[in-house]
């Protein structure tokens, strides 16, 4: 019965017992609830609490810029997982060993801290824990009244409540104050050791976990003297915290070593500032297509952008006397459109040459850098081929009358010759002649921005007449090392390479570059060492003598240089031969001198290329007379074919030494070979003094012979010409044409009635009677003719 008793005595007890703590038990459950509710209750990341910088780096992971955050700081937010755990296990032990065990706050640790601030007078302790510290920071509190402590504790328990211990762990690394404006371990390892987190030594670890415990005067510099480049109190604080960690870690010997090795604190000022204008355009990108990123890699090569802006320095430091004060240069990647180096300007922080400017995005007259691809277009459409003689002679097309830079003709130029030498009729020429697509067509395809309309430029366009930017007119030209596909230039390296465009075959491309490859050097003279690989280069010089150019490309290389002023400012030494030019293969010989592993792309010749034999004197497949041949690429199907008419046998009587005309005796003649020019190359020749045979008078025996028809250069084609409606007045037009050298008369024709006959080479001048539209006919004195329309308009 006793035991009976007792067991229904402890029975009932226990069950009184639970009926009075079932209340509890249900509220703790119901805490427990509520608890887990407010954490799994979706609510921001840490990280969101605070912008963040952008750290820019170039292709080899160096860091080129880090940008202050909206907040004006520096601070680039890192994830837990990426932080070293030497440098985790350091902040720990230095600022809360208790970190993983308390609810946000160390109840030991504010009593002593009291104890020691109000009671015993000492140097003010907080006594906060890593939790209390963020919320600090995160909520901007000033904790040094009691009011402010309490608020500080109950915001750190709100933080615990909501976020696990990793997440604030992570967060206060990431906002706790090192100095100055830098915030964030990922900010301070960059500033002050130039570094990832990741990468950092214990030494360096050690000196960031005891940094923000009083960072402003912990961060200031070092004296000169001192064995370690530390100061006093950041010192004292790394060695009192090492003799801990030591405790802890008595396995670490070796890092005892380390310690004593000088660590010298960089400053926010030391912070690297290359490339900064490819950077500027690399953020306002990411900007515009609404990205944040904490980290951007650029395809930007330290070393190369550092030779470019050596080479410009020094190069503009010779010239400094003649004026020339600012520049810009892009290289480019063709193997994948990588910008590799990018000035924007001489010099950045120059404000008297605006140096803040981008020179490479900058509209720029290109002066003749388009020709290249004038000269492509013509060896697409079969206009010409590169040994194709074209006429450098004075000319107009319709109102449009060029000249060359230098003011004078050259007369019979190969096309290769007319490209290298930059000799402006001819280029106009080949630019009149092209079809579909015509330079304007041309260029809208390869998206040159903000062109106006065709009609605005007309022919003019071939000579510089629009404008472009430097890093458009390096797509162009990488297009060419790109066998004739157009890609866009990549200044991100996340940015995947584009599919191509095709604009130009693969044989007018490889032409066009064989013929740029034939331009020499400016300094080819005094070079003693030529550089180990071609270059295929142009130059260019814009009217006014505002810009000068010089594009080409090297290896896998495009090069593209400008020279002169933001403000459009003219100077007669901006010439492209004369001033980029020198500057463009500075910076090859630079680049090719440093990188010896540098080759030539595996060129191929295109399959339907071929090289045929053509006389040297006219550019056309020889006849039997022609005294000097050569070879020339050819694209079957598409260059011009026919047979040179230059060269021509004439009769001659041994006796007399006159023209022998049929019927004549085999015996008493010899058979003499005579050059047939034009009138208007032999003009050229006598005006330059370049004697040349002329055929004797009646050469032909009054046949038709096999020359060229008559070509009418005035009256201009598409031009209007002026009748006085009141007394009758109107200019006289100029009656003009190009005959063959056999021609001795040219007769003149208006609306099928006679008006006149003048020699080869000479001028008729007409006036007109009534206005309208006329049609204009030139018949030589073998029968050929050349038609042209008129039109005479009255005027008051």
């Amino acid at each position: 019965m006793t035991f009976v008793s007792s067991l229904r005595n402890l029975s009932g007890c226990l069950w009184r017992l639970l009926v009075r703590w079932q209340n509890v038990i249900a509220g703790l459950l119901l805490l427990a609830l509520l608890l887990l509710g407010i954490r799994l209750y979706p609510h921001p990341p840490l990280s969101a609490q605070a912008s963040s910088s952008t750290a820019v780096y170039g292709r080899n992971g160096e860091l080129l810029r880090l940008t202050l955050s909206a907040d004006d700081k520096y601070r680039q937010w890192v994830p837990l997982a990426q932080m070293p755990p030497t440098l985790v296990d350091a902040v720990l032990l230095h600022e809360d060993a208790w970190f993983r065990w308390h609810p946000g706050f160390n109840p030991l640790s504010l009593v002593r801290g009291a104890w020691v601030s109000y009671v015993q007078g000492g140097n003010r302790q907080g006594g906060s824990t890593l939790t209390m510290q963020l919320a600090r920071l995160m909520y901007r509190l000033n904790t040094r009244s009691p009011a402010g402590k309490a608020e500080q504790v109950l915001r750190a328990v709100w933080l615990e409540l909501r976020y696990s211990k990793n997440d604030i762990l992570e967060a206060y690394l990431n906002f706790a104050p090192y100095g100055r404006n830098v915030e964030g371990v990922g900010a301070a390892s960059l500033v002050y050791f130039g570094k990832q987190p990741q990468q950092l030594a214990l030494p360096e670890a050690l000196a960031l976990a005891v940094l923000p415990q009083d960072p402003t005067r912990r961060a200031r510099d070092a004296a000169a003297d001192t064995p370690d480049g530390l100061n006093a109190g950041l010192r004292q604080a790394r060695e009192r915290l090492y003799a801990r960690w030591r405790e802890r870690h008595a396995q670490d010997a070796g890092s005892d070593a380390l310690m004593r090795m000088p660590l010298n604190l960089r400053t926010p000022a030391q912070l690297p500032f290359l490339a900064p204008h490819a950077v500027e355009q690399v953020l306002r990108e990411a900007h515009m297509a609404g990205e944040h990123r904490p980290r951007l890699e650029t395809t930007i090569d330290p070393v190369l952008q550092r030779t470019l802006e050596r080479q410009v320095r020094e190069t503009l430091q010779r010239e400094h006397a003649r004026g020339l004060d600012n520049a810009a240069a892009l290289l480019v990647d063709t193997r994948d459109m990588s910008v590799r180096a990018l000035v924007g300007s001489a010099d950045y922080a120059d404000a008297a040459i605006a140096g803040q400017v981008n020179g490479t995005a900058a509209k720029r007259s290109p002066g003749s850098t388009l020709k290249p691809f004038i000269y492509a277009l013509g060896l697409d459409q079969g206009v010409l081929h590169p040994r194709t003689v074209l006429r450098d002679v004075p000319s107009s097309f319709g109102p449009f009358t060029p000249e060359n830079y230098d003011g004078r003709f050259l007369g019979p130029v190969t096309a290769t010759e007319a490209l290298i030498r930059s000799r402006n009729i001819p280029a106009v020429w080949v630019a009149a002649q092209l079809a579909e697509p015509n330079l304007y067509t041309f260029l809208k395809r390869a998206g040159i921005a903000r062109m106006a309309s065709e009609r605005h430029y007309g022919l003019a366009l071939v000579l510089g007449g629009g404008e472009v930017s430097l890093q458009e007119l390096a797509t162009l030209y990488a297009m060419l090392s790109n066998r004739g596909e157009l890609k866009p230039l990549r200044l991100r390296a996340d940015a995947p390479p584009a599919a191509g465009v095709r604009l130009l075959s693969e044989e007018a491309s490889f032409m066009t570059l064989d013929m740029l490859r034939q331009n020499p050097r400016p300094d080819e003279a005094t070079t003693a060492t030529p550089a180990r690989l071609p270059i295929y280069w142009k130059t260019g010089t814009s009217w006014g003598f505002r810009d000068a150019w010089t594009a080409g490309s090297f290896g896998p290389y495009v090069l593209v240089v400008w020279m002169g002023n933001f403000d459009g400012a003219g100077n007669p030494a901006l010439i492209g031969v004369e001033t980029a030019a020198p500057l463009f293969f500075r910076i090859a010989d630079a680049i090719l001198a440093q990188d010896r592993q540098l080759a030539e792309p595996a060129w191929t010749i295109p399959a339907h290329l071929r090289k045929v034999e053509v006389c040297l004197a006219s550019g056309d497949l020889p006849n039997a007379w022609c005294p000097q041949r050569g070879l020339t690429w050819f694209i079957p199907g598409k260059s011009p074919i026919r047979v040179s008419s230059v060269h021509r046998p004439v009769n001659i009587d041994i006796a007399s030494g006159k023209v022998a005309c049929a019927p004549f005796d085999a015996a008493a003649t010899r058979t003499e070979i005579y050059e047939y020019w034009p009138s208007d190359l032999a003009r050229v020749f006598a005006q330059a003094g370049i004697p040349r045979r002329k055929p004797p008078a009646g050469a032909d025996c009054g046949g038709s012979g096999s020359g060229d028809a008559p070509r009418i250069g005035s009256p201009l084609r598409g031009a209007s010409y002026t009748l006085r409606a009141r007394g009758g007045q109107a200019e006289r037009v100029a009656f003009s044409a190009t005959v063959d050298a056999s021609v001795r008369e040219l007769y003149w024709f208006v609306d099928d009635e006679y008006i006149g006959a003048a020699a080869s080479g000479e001028t008729l001048f007409w006036q007109a009677a009534v206005a309208g539209q006329h049609r204009v006919r030139a018949v030589d004195d073998h029968g050929r003719s050349d038609t042209r329309e008129l039109r005479v308009i009255a005027v008051d």
